[in-house]
């Protein structure tokens, strides 16, 4: 078979026995071509990935509209080089949800590798619009990502239009911005660190060797970026950086405190012995922050923090505040009245087994509305819970209208190919 891809400069003619015959240098820039090439929001698309044929299912995120729409994005494929994304919604409070509307897998068969979309986050801004940030790279991960957004204007409209993708920069997206009181919006933003490369297919033509060399010249940007736009999302600065220890997909998060400090929290290490959330501050509006210290104990994987409209913050993540429960479990939700420095409460919002990556939005009304992804393998289904800062200082669902472990994506079909039994050994890590 021929491929034939598309570089800057010219066009590499590849074939299936010469792949070795291509430098390793010029293998890498053929993937940076690659990944280069804008990932379009497809409106139309196989039905390969209506509801009833999909075998997976991993969260990226849950926003409401102006409109009262809420939208939902996950994740297609697998936790692998085969993911790709995924987005519906409700228009009934998250009753009933529709099947497939759009869709982005940057996948093609005509490749010699896998290209794939697996990191980003939906976010709905001050002037009423819909983002959605969204990451592209070779393979899983070959030591670059390239980050992308589109914007939709008419998010409540039946037929809604999403514009062209704009490239961000290196790296992905995968917790919401945060508008601070300056009106500066702060973008979180990862550049891979390089334990997290795997290149799966690559492994038949290059060795494991020549990988940990490739990509060097991002060493010195791995790390949790603030991005920050202080024209509305028109142009987007990298500001600053931290690099964390124990570093792996960061998953950074930024609140601002009373005092005007910007505070980032991070999910650092694999495994119960060396993972947690850690912190970091800046006094001077992201330019500089201060040394990486411990928040809390938690297992590797993503939390959830928001500054609430009262004023306090909603923190949920496994188990209580002061402990790492050993596998991703106890999905609970507390409120802090003092930025963060205690909490309250303990809103047990499910205590299944491979439950993880929380995230969500306050409505208007009030109503703490969260999402999450359970057993992505085995059951790939994505639940939604309902409920107010008053159920979780009581521990129960008090309100009249909250609910929990709401079903809003189930797959039609649970994959069993060994490449998802692989990728259920590494869904803990993930």
């Amino acid at each position: 078979m021929i491929y034939r891809i598309m570089t800057f400069m010219s066009v590499i003619i590849l074939t299936a026995s010469g792949l070795m015959a291509q430098s390793f240098e010029q293998y890498i820039a053929i993937m940076d071509s690659l990944a280069m090439e804008p990932p379009q929001i497809q409106t139309e698309f196989n039905r390969k990935y209506k509801t009833r044929n999909l075998d997976y299912g991993m969260t990226i995120g849950i926003e409401q509209t102006p409109g009262g729409r809420i939208w939902n994005c996950f994740v297609g494929g697998g936790d692998n080089e085969a993911a790709y994304f995924v987005l519906n919604w409700s228009d009934d409070g998250g009753k009933t949800w529709t099947d497939s509307k759009y869709v982005i897998d940057p996948h093609d068969d005509s490749l010699p590798f896998a290209r794939r979309t697996i990191v980003g986050q939906l976010w709905t801004d001050p002037l009423g619009r819909l983002w959605l940030f969204y990451d592209q790279s070779v393979t899983y991960y070959y030591g670059s990502s390239t980050n992308w957004y589109s914007i939709c204007e008419n998010p409540d409209a039946d037929k809604p239009v999403w514009s062209e993708p704009v490239y961000l920069g290196e790296g992905c997206t995968l917790n919401k911005p945060t508008v601070m009181t300056t009106g500066e919006w702060v973008l979180p933003v990862s550049i891979w660190s390089r334990k997290t490369m795997a290149y799966s297919t690559l492994k038949q033509v290059w060795t494991d060797e020549q990988f940990r060399s490739s990509k060097s010249e991002l060493d010195p940007f791995r790390g949790a970026h603030a991005y920050v736009s202080v024209d509305q999302g028109k142009i987007w600065e990298d500001r600053g950086m931290i690099v964390f220890p124990e570093p792996t997909f960061d998953e950074h998060q930024f609140i601002e405190l009373a005092d005007g400090r910007w505070w980032m929290t991070a999910r650092v290490g694999i495994g119960t012995n060396k993972s947690g959330i850690m912190q970091s501050f800046s006094s001077d509006r992201g330019h500089t922050w201060s040394e990486p210290e411990f928040y809390q104990p938690h297992i590797s994987s993503r939390h959830f923090i928001r500054r609430l409209a009262s004023g306090n913050l909603v923190l949920v993540r496994h188990g209580n505040f002061d402990e790492c429960t050993s596998t991703r479990t106890n999905l609970t939700a507390f409120i802090s009245d003092d930025e963060g420095k205690t909490w309250k409460g303990g809103l047990l919002l499910d205590d299944t087994y491979d439950i993880s990556y929380p995230t969500g939005f306050q409505a208007p009304d009030g109503y703490i509305y969260v999402s999450y992804d359970m057993q992505r393998t085995r059951r790939g289904e994505i639940y939604m819970v309902k409920f107010t800062e008053e159920d979780v200082l009581s521990g129960k669902i008090v309100s009249d209208e909250g609910y929990l472990k709401n079903l809003i994506f189930k797959p039609g079909k649970v994959h069993r190919s060994k490449a998802n039994k692989a990728a259920r050994k590494a869904e803990r890590m993930n």
